[in-house]
C-alpha cells in the first residue's frame, strides 16, 4: 500500500464504533413509532362500496355524505338486500349493527348486512314498516 492511502484513512476507535452502534439502535426502535405516525395511503376496507350475491341475496351497500368516520361527521352506509333498505347503525367503538339483529356488532358495514342475510335464512324478505302501516320508523325482519 502507498503512503497516501494509509494516511487518508480514519482511525476506528471504540468511540466511534460504539457510536456507530448507538445510532443504528435508536433508528431501529424509532422506525415504527415514525411509521406508524403517518396517515395510511390507503383506504381501509370499512370504506369501500360492495355488491356481491351473499348466500343467493344480492347485497348492495356504498357510502354516503362525507368520506370520513361516522364520529367525526362522516357519511352513513346506505344498504340494500335484494333490493330492500337494511338499515344500519354506527357504534361509538366504530362496528356496526343492523335493524335486523340489534343484539349483535360486526365489525364493517358488509360484515353487518352479511349477518343480517343469515338472520333472515333464504325465504325471508326485509320489509319496510311503511306498507304494515304501523307507527314505527325502520326495517324489520
Amino acid at each position: 500500500m502507498s503512503v497516501s492511502r494509509v494516511s487518508s484513512r480514519v482511525p476506528v476507535t471504540r468511540r466511534g464504533v460504539m457510536h456507530g452502534l448507538l445510532v443504528s439502535a435508536a433508528a431501529a426502535v424509532l422506525a415504527p413509532v415514525v411509521a406508524a405516525s403517518w396517515p395510511p395511503h390507503r383506504r381501509s376496507s370499512d370504506d369501500l362500496s360492495f355488491d356481491e350475491v351473499y348466500h343467493g341475496r344480492h347485497i348492495l351497500g356504498a357510502r354516503t355524505g362525507a368520506g370520513g368516520r361516522a364520529a367525526v361527521g362522516g357519511g352513513e352506509w346506505q344498504v340494500t338486500v335484494d333490493g330492500r333498505p337494511l338499515h344500519l347503525m354506527r357504534r361509538a367503538d366504530g362496528s356496526y349493527l343492523s335493524m335486523v339483529d340489534h343484539y349483535q356488532s360486526y365489525p364493517t358495514a358488509l360484515a353487518a348486512a352479511r349477518a343480517a342475510v343469515d338472520e333472515l335464512g333464504p325465504s325471508e324478505q326485509l320489509r319496510g314498516v311503511e306498507a304494515e302501516g304501523s307507527g314505527h320508523h325502520g326495517v324489520h325482519a
